[in-house]
């Protein structure tokens, strides 16, 4: 079966237009949101503070028999003077706190009135991580940085190898893939308090990585088939190019899910965030490889009639003729 993507291709703008609209909306929100203040809801790893870990030792006879209340947690938090922590309950069993810089004997202290009211922690699986709100500030700069660059890297990388064109194309699709897992985290933070950290932003530089990937496969078999073919009407030779790469396209992409999938359901509590943005930011690139570049590069050709074979092969011509004369 054969797909003819540009007969639909405004179907495919109207749905991406629709999940970044709503990925915007979205972080507008969050951003107002008081409790939280950005896009998206920053972690420990970049506004700085101490986040505690406990979990419940359920080895100890009536320990776990009763589910954790949240309302008591934020209880005991308001008594010790942290009333405005971030609380979560991890699973069935534990509780995650996000506050301002704790001591020894705060963090102490707090464990103990914790202890009192849910029960006894496992010390095993006590987690404590404290950052400076200094490291926390250059996690973000670097994390910007990096982005950058990425995108800098990609248009001069695609304007050689192909055109401008090319180039520019693929960082429209780039940046539907960022904005589309910046969209699913934010609205996550508001529903669900999902925080992102450090590995957040690698997550997005493994996303831009592996989208640009995929979008270069199909731009090369554009551009060999314009050199073959250059009278072919665009959005024919794009229509071939998708078909003849969706099949490469689905396995790289079904293969690289399996372990990030694995690694969701599988791994710790530290991965799962990770994979969960590379598992939305690899489906968002796939798509937008195939049904938004492609169909970019298309549209803009027809529009504007460009055929760079064709004015090589002019210009190749009008030499030749200049040399006969």
């Amino acid at each position: 079966m054969k797909l003819s993507i540009n007969k639909s291709r405004s179907l495919w703008w109207t749905i991406s237009s629709a999940i970044i609209l709503i990925s915007i909306i979205s972080m507008v929100i969050s951003w107002q949101n008081p409790q939280i203040g950005a896009p998206l809801r920053p972690g420990l790893d970049f506004i700085g503070g101490t986040r505690l870990q406990f979990e419940r030792d359920c080895t100890e006879l009536g320990n776990c028999d009763q589910p954790i209340d949240i309302n008591t947690v934020r209880e005991v938090a308001q008594a010790q003077g942290l009333g405005d922590s971030s609380i979560q309950i991890v699973g069935e069993n534990g509780i995650s706190i996000r506050s301002k810089d704790l001591d020894v004997d705060q963090r102490t202290n707090l464990q103990t009135a914790l202890t009192e009211k849910i029960g006894t922690f496992d010390p095993q699986k006590n987690q404590i991580d404290t950052v400076g709100p200094t490291l926390g500030a250059e996690l973000f700069r670097s994390g910007i940085i990096a982005l950058i660059v990425s995108f800098a890297g990609i248009i001069i990388y695609l304007t050689f190898r192909f055109q401008l064109d090319y180039a520019l194309f693929a960082i429209v699709a780039l940046f539907h893939d960022v904005l589309v897992t910046l969209g699913v985290f934010s609205i996550f933070g508001l529903v669900l308090g999902t925080e992102v950290d450090s590995l957040f932003i690698v997550s997005l530089l493994t996303i831009i990585g592996f989208s640009v990937n995929d979008t270069v496969v199909i731009y090369d078999r554009i551009r060999e088939t314009i050199k073959v073919n250059p009278e072919r009407p665009i959005a024919d030779i794009v229509d071939d190019a998708v078909n003849q790469t969706l099949g490469r396209s689905i396995n790289t992409s079904l293969t690289t899910m399996l372990p990030l999938f694995a690694i969701y359901f599988l791994g710790g509590e530290t991965l799962k965030n990770f994979a969960l943005a590379l598992i939305i930011g690899f489906t968002a690139g796939a798509y937008s490889s195939l049904f938004i570049a492609s169909t970019l590069l298309a549209w803009w050709r027809e529009r504007t009639g460009k055929s760079p074979v064709l004015v090589s092969t002019e210009a190749v011509d009008t030499s030749a003729s200049s040399q006969d004369g």
